[in-house]
């Protein structure tokens, strides 16, 4: 029988050990076995406390979301006024954190796990639906009614300069690294062509 007050630290553990084995090994092609051998524990205590492997997978996503949320939330109390408040956004969204190989690991396979998986696609939607909120809500003020088609093209553009970034097909400095500044400017220079069409 599990100790009392032992399965929140056991859960955390699980959640780190999948991240890292995904990033490991790049693929969902990962046992909970694996996962568990790397958290120290058995299988038969990750399978109780999750109940599968995608369930530990959705977990560590999760976690994944809550992290890059609270790196947003953490660059938007030190930004001043919308503008400032849009480049944080941004700027979180190209974190060196989010470009961690198991982080990206993670992230590829979450966009593949959602094609199959209610679940995941939920959760996919969450994310995608929290950031076109925050950029909406800052980019009202500055392009009015156009806020939420601008909002759309704006988080498309941050997953898909991110998705280039980490696959190593634009921008990228020596060795095929993530390059942060590049992804940032090449968004940054859109929401500015954007800003100055105004509310028109």
């Amino acid at each position: 029988m599990p100790k009392l007050g032992m399965e929140p630290i056991r859960r955390a553990a699980l959640v780190e050990a999948t991240i890292a084995e995904i990033g490991s090994s790049g693929t969902l092609d990962v046992t909970v076995a694996q996962i568990a051998r790397r958290a120290g524990m058995s299988s038969a205590l990750a399978h109780h406390y999750f109940g599968g492997k995608e369930q530990i997978f959705l977990a560590a996503m999760r976690h994944t979301l809550t992290v890059y949320a609270a790196g947003v939330r953490g660059a938007l109390a030190m930004a001043k006024g919308p503008e400032q408040r849009l480049e944080a956004i941004v700027r979180a969204s190209f974190a060196s954190s989010n470009f961690r190989r198991e982080v990206v690991a993670a992230w590829l396979n979450f966009y593949v796990l959602a094609q199959a998986s209610d679940d995941a696609r939920r959760l996919l939607a969450v994310y995608q639906w929290r950031l076109r909120s925050n950029l909406t809500y800052d980019l009202r003020p500055l392009v009015g009614a156009r806020a939420s088609d601008v909002a759309d093209r704006i988080a498309a553009l941050i997953d898909g300069v991110y998705l280039r970034q980490t696959l190593g097909l634009k921008n990228v400095q020596g060795h095929g690294q993530p390059d942060e500044a590049a992804a940032v400017a090449t968004v940054m220079g859109c929401l500015t062509l954007e800003l100055q069409r105004g509310t028109t």
